[in-house]
C-alpha cells in the first residue's frame, strides 16, 4: 500500500522531492514537475568526438569540484567527484590542459553524457 506523505518545492532543475510510504517503509524520490520543466533549459551534452569535453559517465550528483576556471591541469589531476548509488567516482584529467569552463556546481543532479567541464 502506498501512502503519499508530502511533496517538496520544485527546485531550479524542475524536479520536486516526493515523500511517501510504501508497505510501511518511508521513501523519497525526485519527480519532474511538468509545469516547471518547460521553463528549465536542457543541459548541454558532451560531444564524444571532442577531446576537450569532460562528460558525465553516469547519472548522479556532483559531490565536489576540484578545479577552477583558468586552472592549468596535468594528466591525472582530479577534476570533480560524482556521487551515485552511495559511491563516489572521481573524474581525472585525461591530458594536460587548462579549464576553459565549468558547467556544473556541487549538489547538482546530472545525467550520463552531460557536459561537465570544457578544457582549452
Amino acid at each position: 500500500m502506498v501512502r503519499l506523505q508530502a511533496i517538496g518545492e520544485t527546485g531550479d532543475e524542475g524536479f520536486a522531492r516526493v515523500f511517501f510510504e510504501l508497505d510501511g517503509q518511508p521513501r523519497t524520490i525526485r519527480a519532474p514537475n511538468r509545469a516547471a520543466t518547460s521553463k528549465v533549459v536542457a543541459r548541454a551534452r558532451a560531444d564524444p568526438a571532442n577531446p576537450l569535453h569532460l562528460a558525465a559517465p553516469m547519472p548522479g550528483l556532483v559531490a565536489s569540484i576540484a578545479v577552477q576556471k583558468g586552472q592549468k591541469l596535468t594528466a591525472g589531476d582530479v577534476v570533480l567527484t560524482i556521487e551515485a548509488m552511495k559511491m563516489e567516482t572521481v573524474l581525472h584529467a585525461e591530458r594536460d590542459g587548462e579549464v576553459a569552463d565549468i558547467l556544473v556546481r556541487p549538489g547538482r543532479q546530472i545525467d550520463a553524457k552531460d557536459l561537465l567541464v570544457v578544457f582549452a
